[in-house]
């Protein structure tokens, strides 16, 4: 009983301290989840001969190679696409206005034009808002350099907290083994390594498939000539978070712009080929092959978990988030198994084993 209060009051500890340090707390988190996605690469250069700084040292010259090949082109082509979707954005209101609603009307007898004007009314307010806010911002950092600075600091550390970590990585999981109880010992060390798989098949795997997801789409899109091909191929692959919400969202974006584009059923035959394609690759080759048969964090429970760690502790909760709703889950899966193979919930069963048996 002792126990549980001890442990009771630490949670709570621990939660006020992430509550009350949120933004000093950032680097560090952001640094640990940095250093828990290239552990592995770290430890494959290892078994190729390397000894651990220059591995460490290798994993970070990968990862800065990856950023500034993003920088250089993926940003750039991304802007330019942004800027082309604006300038279209007026020619695409006077189509719906002078062809679709006109074609609406006589169908259904429903007018469009109304609707139309309600929503080029709210996208011309956000984009004041967003204006005003940004604005706002601006004249904030200007009047807070101190903030500023800060928040450069802040992020400026993420990088050397995972370099210095990922260096010590190994020795720091093996000291928080040494100290466990020893009665305690294996269970914890079962339930780590659940909660290992659910968080690596999440983090590791699932975004790796996304990477793959998104790579596919923006490269079969932009071969096709499609507009904002880049652009629907990323966003297409950040929402396969969710299963089938990438497809959708992706290919009824691509579907319309092919439309507009080109106005054939050619093209828009070629996008679903190409959003076939990338599925069936999924289900075939990413799928199997990055996350194999680990099964990671149910859709809806990474939506929640994000937004509720955001609404609870900001940032620092968001960054928390997904290993805590890892750990949660091999919790609640290890509570179901053992109430399973309990007397309250199988007794009749037992009884009459028990009575064969005598």
């Amino acid at each position: 009983m002792r126990n549980t209060w001890w442990a009771a009051i630490g949670i709570v500890i621990v939660g006020l301290l992430l509550y009350r340090l949120d933004a000093v707390l950032m680097p560090f988190i952001a640094g640990m989840i940095l250093t828990y996605l290239a552990d592995p690469m770290a430890d494959r250069f290892e078994r190729w001969g390397m000894n651990r700084p220059f591995a460490v040292s290798s994993v970070f010259l990968v990862l800065l190679f990856i950023m500034v090949v993003a920088l250089l082109i993926l940003v750039p082509l991304a802007v330019h696409q942004i800027r082309q979707l604006g300038a279209m954005t007026p020619g695409i209101f006077a189509w719906v206005e002078q062809v679709l609603a006109p074609q609406v009307f006589e169908w259904t007898g429903y007018d469009l034009t109304g609707e139309l004007e309600n929503v080029q009314q709210m996208i011309g307010d956000n984009w004041r808002d967003a204006g005003s806010y940004l604005a706002q911002l601006l004249g904030q950092v200007g009047r807070s350099g101190m903030a500023f600075i800060s928040w450069v600091t802040y992020v400026a550390l993420i990088p050397v907290v995972a370099f210095y970590l990922l260096l010590d990585w190994d020795r720091l999981l093996q000291s928080i083994h040494d100290l466990l109880p020893r009665r305690w010992e294996p269970d914890v060390t079962r339930l780590a390594k659940r909660c290992d798989e659910v968080l690596s098949a999440f983090l590791r795997g699932q975004l790796l498939v996304m990477l793959c997801l998104g790579g596919i789409y923006s490269i079969g899109l932009t071969l096709m000539g499609l507009s904002f091909g880049l652009l629907i191929g990323l966003m297409a692959g950040l929402a396969s978070i969710v299963p089938f919400l990438g497809f959708i969202v992706g290919i009824g974006v691509a579907l319309v712009v092919a439309f507009f584009q080109y106005g054939t059923w050619w093209a828009l035959l070629a996008v679903v080929a190409i959003f076939s394609f990338g599925q069936l690759m999924e289900s075939v080759v990413l799928q199997p092959k990055l996350l194999g048969d680990k099964i990671g964090l149910h859709p809806v429970a990474v939506i929640f978990a994000v937004l509720a760690g955001g609404s609870l502790f900001g940032l620092t909760g968001v960054l928390l988030a997904l290993p805590i709703a890892a750990v949660i889950v091999v919790l609640l899966k290890e509570v179901m198994e053992r109430y399973k193979n309990s007397d309250l919930y199988d007794t009749p069963r037992k009884l009459q084993q028990e009575e064969e048996s005598s």
